[in-house]
């Protein structure tokens, strides 16, 4: 059974968020070694959003409650965030509706922008770090293989993307108001990030051509060779030689802080989660600040009719999911069905090699065959599984060929359907 814990912009302040991107990405390997029946977490936390998607080995019944707890306790440890805070911000979903959220989340239709490019990378990058950590669970491979499928879907086959803007342009284009021309412009990039890069790229968009990158980690001067910009290893310096300043880090802590400005006017865009820029350089005169909450106060509204395409390919996503997810619990009888049957070929290919045929004519021939009996069957048994009959082809199995058909594993499974839509249905 999979559940998500789900909270973003839409039930939580950027300050709970803020503090849940720190520390909740560690909640995952503490979730699964502290839970019997948890096998699998994934954490995805953005600076609009963090979820926590679990593979629990039980019904949602008392075990889903367990599991829920469990993370809302664990969450709240590595992240500071109170208990009761916590579970006043988070939704939970279950079955069908995880997938349909997830796809939704990737495609970028739960974004503070509809349809921000940016979300989809981080969905991927969150499946490799539950691999990296060894937190995954095949249950959420798939669930997370097919949210990037879909996201790639909605974008190639809907306006989607159209409609919505990243949170950098959409920055950028409030900022607009208060330039007078971007090609005579000066921007200081603090940041040396995949976001840092699509900042870049943003600027570039709009006639930007003085560009500096800092970075306190020391990235910036290779940063800046491979993008064709400067760099400085003096961020008090950068800044003054700024008209616009935009921070884009991972750092817990602000990096711009009121004692760095000096003199004169400025734009400060902040894109970092945690905060990037300290709150108070908003009183300095001259200085005006744009955090992700004074962005997202912006958004532009949805474009309906983009936004209706999109939700209808997720949901038919999530529809196939669910449907492919009862056909893999079924699959054991294929198992068991194929194995029985290519057991019997195997020794009649053995008999037929004793007596002599070893031009390979008889085993093709008896290799099409068992392909050819077996595809009924495994159609049928997709067909059964899908309308939740799926356990009367297992007892078919067992009455007409004495096997049990509910024995297999999971691995089985997977390998079984891949066989079924690729050889037996071809």
């Amino acid at each position: 059974m999979l559940l998500c814990l789900t909270s973003s912009h839409h039930n939580a302040s950027f300050d709970l968020l803020e503090k849940l991107s720190i520390g909740a990405p560690t909640a995952a390997a503490t979730l699964v070694e502290s839970s019997d029946f948890v096998s699998g977490v994934v954490v995805l936390a953005t600076c609009n959003r963090f979820e926590a998607y679990l593979d629990i080995d039980e019904p949602l019944t008392a075990a889903g409650a367990v599991a829920v707890e469990t993370a809302i306790r664990v969450v709240s440890e590595v992240s500071g965030v109170l208990a009761e805070d916590l579970r006043d911000s988070v939704r939970v979903l279950s079955g069908g509706d995880v997938a349909e959220h997830l796809f939704a989340v990737s495609s970028g239709l739960e974004s503070v922008i509809l349809g921000e490019d940016e979300i989809s990378g981080q969905v991927r990058r969150a499946l490799e770090q539950a691999r990296d950590a060894g937190t995954t669970s095949s249950d959420l491979e798939r669930l997370f293989q097919r949210a990037s499928r879909t996201s790639r879907g909605v974008k190639n086959q809907t306006a989607i993307g159209g409609v919505g803007r990243s949170l950098v342009r959409l920055a950028l284009e409030l900022a607009s108001s208060r330039i007078v021309d971007w090609t005579k412009t000066g921007v200081l990039v603090v940041g040396t990030g995949q976001y840092a890069g699509t900042t870049l790229a943003a600027l570039r968009d709009r006639g930007v051509t003085d560009v500096t990158v800092y970075s306190a980690s020391g990235r910036a001067a290779a940063f800046a060779l491979r993008h064709g910009v400067s760099s400085t290893t003096d961020l008090a310096e950068g800044i003054a030689a700024a008209e616009i300043v935009i921070t884009c880090t991972t750092s817990e802590t602000p990096v711009v802080t009121p004692d760095l400005l000096g003199p004169g006017s400025r734009i400060l865009i902040d894109l970092g989660l945690p905060r990037n820029i300290d709150p108070a350089v908003a009183f300095i005169d001259g200085v005006a600040l744009l955090d992700l909450e004074t962005i997202s106060l912006h958004a532009p509204l949805e474009e309906l009719r983009a936004a209706d395409d999109a939700r209808a390919l997720i949901s038919e996503a999530a529809t196939e999911f669910a449907a492919t997810a009862v056909e893999q619990r079924h699959a054991p009888a294929i198992v068991a069905l194929r194995s029985h049957i290519f057991g019997l070929l195997d020794a009649e290919i053995e008999r037929a090699r004793k007596r002599g045929d070893d031009d390979g004519k008889t085993e093709a021939a008896l290799r099409h065959l068992a392909g050819v009996l077996l595809h009924t069957p495994s159609v049928r048994a997709r067909e059964l599984a899908r309308s939740g009959e799926g356990e009367a082809f297992a007892a078919a199995v067992t009455a007409l060929f004495g096997i049990d058909g509910s024995a297999g594993t999971e691995t089985d499974a997977a390998a079984v359907t891949t066989a079924d839509r690729d050889d037996l249905l071809a």
